[in-house]
């Protein structure tokens, strides 16, 4: 009886071996930066937040002066002049905020941009991990730029450089 569970036992063991799942890490932050067009894109995409952040910048020193000059002006303003100086600070200040949400808000020109120059590279190195998994049937595939998925990666395991050959780089 015992000689039957044991064997039992060994049969599973093997049974789960056999069935064990195949998986790979990645780092697609070290992937993306091997690959040339992504640079180049990333650059483009700082040069556009750095314009329009001076443009922002520039709008708010002018509306800094406006206000410095309505306090200092303020006690010899009338009421209607007070008034009037005060409802045009506070439409800069709107259009300012606005203006950073058209730029660097949810959906903005900085998103679009990035979604224009970036997501084309990151939908390549997307297809090249899906192929690379297909061939070598993988189940999973980690990605550990970010280290939130991963805390311990073998470094054998890691198959970015077999990404970047599917992609035809280094």
């Amino acid at each position: 009886m015992m000689k039957t569970f044991l064997i039992a036992i060994l049969f599973s063991i093997t049974a789960i071996g056999a069935n064990a799942q195949r998986y790979a890490i990645i780092d697609s932050k070290y992937i993306l930066e091997k690959i040339p067009e992504y640079k180049e894109a990333q650059k483009r995409l700082d040069d556009f937040s750095e314009l329009w952040q001076r443009e922002i910048d520039q709008k708010q020193a002018a509306m800094d002066k406006m206000y410095k000059d309505y306090e200092a002006e303020q006690v010899m303003l009338t009421e209607v002049l007070k008034k009037k100086r005060e409802d045009e600070i506070y439409n800069k200040e709107k259009a300012l905020r606005d203006l950073q949400k058209k730029r660097f808000g949810f959906e903005g020109d900085l998103f679009k941009k990035r979604q224009e120059l970036i997501k084309p590279i990151q939908d390549r190195v997307y297809n090249a991990i899906q192929k690379l998994a297909v061939e070598k049937l993988y189940d999973f595939i980690l990605d550990k730029s970010e280290g939130i998925t991963v805390i311990f990666a073998d470094p054998k395991l890691d198959k970015s450089d077999d990404v970047l050959r599917n992609l035809g780089i280094k």
